[in-house]
């Protein structure tokens, strides 16, 4: 039986300094794909502008991100790195899963929610179909697999929604082009043109929280710079910042258990342990019952271990943005490769005229 290429396609927006939850929750996770799977990683610069952006701070932002990408690990030449405004095929895939997309499902997409806030007459509505835009991402190069973090799971399933009912809408003209691999959606098999992406979720995710206040994950939108580490922090940076992080006045405790409660300790530990490859308990098990005056030094130098590496090399491609650019446009023009095919055989599966 036929089965779709497999291949992993992923992306972070361009809209403030990648941190270390980015690197711990997402990129870190890529580089390891790597070798498993042909991977896509992409600067998703049009989801950036669903809000206003200053143009050169985007310009640096996109930079920046793939600068990360490349210094964290990813190889660009044996993978694809691109930024997303260059491969129009995401607009326009996104056109057409628009007029796919019901309006029921789109509601249902608490993300839009709690971006748009009380005034969600405000909102662009490119906000609003941001989600068509992520499934267009993804399923222009028919990717198999994503990794997600829990809060895109459900724009995946939506993802998976759209695909379905492509299949499902368009099965008869599928399978008269002969394009189809037979995939069980519900109680039938159809011949399907888009792969029902699976989520790749290798392990405990890691969740990174601010510095400044346990309750909240650790962005880039934070109005304090000391409640997250970015990846352009240098060494100096990073020891302050972990310092400074906020804690409470008991000592640490011997037993995961012993953590609840304790949004900051549970946050400095499991920053700890994602750093180390440990688990929590492994952490608690060594620094249980001292004070976090002795364990936060200890955190800084493994931070300033595994990221001076990182954020070093961050400066040294970004001090050539012209050779960031050229891996971008490489990327692209192997991305469009892919996309272009993709949107021909969509558009001829919808009887839309393209020759």
């Amino acid at each position: 039986m036929a089965e779709f290429t497999q291949r992993v396609f992923s992306g972070v927006q361009p809209s403030g300094n990648l941190h270390l939850g980015n690197y711990l929750g997402a990129v870190r996770r890529w580089v390891e794909l790597q070798d498993r799977y042909p991977c896509i990683f992409c600067v998703v610069d049009l989801h950036a502008i669903t809000v206003y952006q200053e143009p050169k701070a985007l310009e640096h932002a996109t930079r920046e991100v793939a600068a990360a990408y490349i210094a964290a690990g990813i190889d660009a030449q044996k993978h694809i790195v691109f930024n997303q405004s260059r491969v129009p095929e995401h607009a326009e895939l996104a056109w057409l899963f628009n007029c796919v997309v019901r309006l029921g499902w789109l509601n249902r997409m608490t993300q839009f929610k709690d971006k748009a806030g009380k005034d969600r007459e405000a909102a662009s509505a490119g906000l609003y179909v941001y989600p068509s835009l992520m499934a267009a991402d993804i399923l222009a190069y028919r990717a198999t697999h994503v990794p997600v973090g829990e809060d895109q799971k459900q724009h995946l399933e939506l993802t998976r929604d759209i695909a379905a009912k492509f299949n499902h809408d368009y099965a008869e003209r599928i399978a008269e082009r002969g394009v189809g691999v037979p995939t069980t959606i519900g109680d039938e098999t159809v011949n399907a043109w888009f792969p029902l992406t699976e989520p790749l979720i290798d392990g405990p995710a890691t969740r990174v929280m601010s510095l400044r206040d346990g309750t909240k994950k650790m962005s880039k939108s934070d109005p304090s710079d000391l409640s997250r580490i970015n990846l352009t922090d240098d060494a100096e940076q990073i020891s302050r910042k972990i310092r400074k992080a906020k804690t409470d006045p008991d000592g640490l405790p011997s037993e995961v258990a012993g953590l609840a409660g304790r949004p900051e300790a549970d946050n400095l530990v499991g920053i700890y342990a994602a750093l180390a490859g440990k688990t929590r308990q492994d952490v608690l098990a060594e620094f249980g019952g001292r004070q976090f005056s002795e364990f936060k030094p200890v955190l800084a130098d493994l931070a300033v271990e595994v990221l001076s590496p990182i954020s070093g090399r961050m400066r040294e491609l970004l001090s050539d943005p012209a050779g960031i650019d050229a891996t971008l446009r490489d990327g692209a023009g192997r991305a469009r490769e892919i996309a272009t095919a993709t949107i021909a055989e969509t558009k001829a599966i919808m009887g839309l005229i393209d020759n």
